[in-house]
């Protein structure tokens, strides 16, 4: 089944609030390498004028992937998850992710190319903060193996 072409059209719920925790940044931050103080220390972190500490740049696919799993739940979608491969992923940011926030995300699929047999879809999620003003922006190209490949 090829890609859903109407997912361009699809309304994606926000997610649930999602409460960036801590730990959670200190993991994230270990298990990509983050060097810098302000993501393990809230001392370092406060000392740098943020209120706890600070999620590595890439921190914001957590609350990305909660968006993304609406679309792979989708039945109708087209999107095997054994058939997809990530193209690319972008962030831009209004401000870093610190522990304390709470975060809610809401996901556009912006287009969908097809290219030899493939889907291209690019999807877009929004990430807002618990006063509704946008933290992030992730973006996310995912290639969709069609069923001849």
């Amino acid at each position: 089944m090829p890609v859903n072409q109407d997912l361009i059209e699809r309304e994606f719920a926000k997610t649930s609030p999602y409460l960036v925790g801590r730990e959670k940044v200190r993991e994230f931050s270990r298990a990509v390498f983050a060097s810098d103080p302000v993501n393990y220390s809230v001392e370092s972190a406060r000392e740098a004028g943020y209120a706890d500490v600070v999620a590595p740049p890439t921190f914001a696919i957590v609350v990305q992937q909660l968006t993304l799993d609406q679309l792979f739940a989708i039945e109708d979608s087209g999107i095997e998850l054994t058939h997809v491969v990530h193209g690319s992923q972008q962030f831009s940011y209004t401000r870093p992710i610190v522990a304390g926030d709470e975060l809610t995300a809401q996901l556009s699929i912006t287009s969908i190319k097809t290219l030899g047999g493939n889907a291209m879809v690019a999807a877009e999620t929004t990430i807002r903060d618990a006063r509704d003003e946008h933290v992030a922006t992730a973006t996310s190209t995912l290639v969709v193996r069609g069923d001849a490949a």
